[in-house]
């Protein structure tokens, strides 16, 4: 066991006496310990069953996942059905296709959905669960890829898997050793790591992750500055040695409270001004001045592909409320990006 698991373990069976302790109760925080420093130990056996048997198959059952050219099939009963189910949604949102099939579906009808381009996988502690059988048979029949996820490796879906995937003996959590808790946190566990195994071997990036999660929170974060930057004419821009008069008017018909100013000969970003510098600069000869002379040269910038997050994190780090976008290695801007645009895009 590793040291970090240990010191883990420690501390979730320290000696109660906090706050916590009477809140929840004596009893059920001690129980609540238990649960978790049993579940942590059945972990710290996966981890160590990696070195034998175990860490060969599951090598083999992402060679076999990455080959098929189809989906994977997910199946398992019960509380391995729920467990598969959260699998394959995993699976799929990480660039390999998936999805659950319920075995006393699949008896009816369902195993239509499996070709031989898939790859079955299937959850059972036992390994002999009744309603899997019909699934089982098929799979052998029409030589199907099958691995298994079970606890027991002489047992009847182990034995006619193509990988078995047999997990270390472990304690269940529930005291009457009756409910699966271990067992199918293991599972789980497995899952997990076969699907980041498979992202990583396909090379499966931020910006392929954000593809299969355009909605909610996971996609605002993932938004990119070229998603929702202002563009073409609707840039806030001024040519270098205009007077103020002028500039005055542009700033006040964009509205985002400062204009880029830019070379005249090949529209390089020069300086920004804003209404910080229209305050510092405020007396009867501004009006007449030079942009040149009021501008803050050498403006932060930020690339079209970083992401709307970063942007957002660096206008807050430096206290400001715009950026120009500038693609890499140029400094003619391309886009403008306000802090109000991650706002209402989400990004926070």
């Amino acid at each position: 066991m590793s040291q970090a698991t240990s010191k883990s373990l420690a501390s979730i069976g320290a000696a109660s006496g906090s706050r916590a302790d009477t809140a929840l109760g004596q009893g059920a925080l001690e129980s609540v310990r238990k649960t978790l420093a049993i579940e942590c130990h059945a972990l710290a056996d996966l981890g160590e069953s990696l070195n034998g048997p175990l860490g060969g198959a599951i090598e083999a059952a992402v060679e076999l996942i990455a080959r098929a050219p189809g989906h994977v099939v997910v199946a398992g009963m019960g509380k391995s059905g729920h467990v598969g189910r959260k699998i394959a949604a995993t699976l799929a949102s990480t660039g390999t296709p998936a999805f659950f099939v319920h075995p006393g579906e699949a008896s009816h009808g369902d195993l239509g959905m499996i070709t031989g381009d898939n790859t079955v996988l299937a959850l059972s502690n036992s390994g002999e669960t009744t309603e899997l059988s019909d699934l089982l048979v098929y799979t052998r029949r029409f030589r199907i890829p099958l691995i298994a996820i079970t606890s027991v490796a002489e047992s009847t879906l182990a034995r006619e898997a193509d990988v078995a995937l047999v997990l270390p003996p472990v304690e269940e959590a529930c005291p009457l050793g009756l409910a699966p808790t271990s067992s199918t946190t293991l599972s789980m566990v497995v899952g997990d790591a076969l699907a980041v195994a498979l992202l990583d071997r396909k090379g499966f990036s931020r910006e392929n992750f954000r593809e299969f999660h355009p909605g909610g929170r996971l996609g605002n974060v993932l938004r990119r500055v070229r998603d929702i930057m202002h563009t073409g004419a609707a840039l806030p821009l001024v040519e270098r040695g205009l007077p103020m008069s002028k500039v005055l008017i542009e700033m006040s018909a964009r509205g985002f409270g400062c204009v880029g100013v830019v070379e005249p000969a090949d529209g390089a970003l020069a300086g920004i001004v804003t209404d910080g510098d229209l305050r510092r600069h405020l007396s009867g000869e501004i009006l007449d001045s030079p942009v040149d002379r009021v501008m803050t040269a050498g403006p932060r910038t930020i690339a079209p592909d970083a992401l709307a997050a970063e942007a957002l994190k660096t206008m807050q780090e430096t206290r400001i409320n715009a950026l120009f976008v500038c693609e890499e290695g140029a400094r003619a801007p391309v886009g403008f990006l306000h802090l109000h645009d991650c706002l209402r895009s989400g990004v926070y």
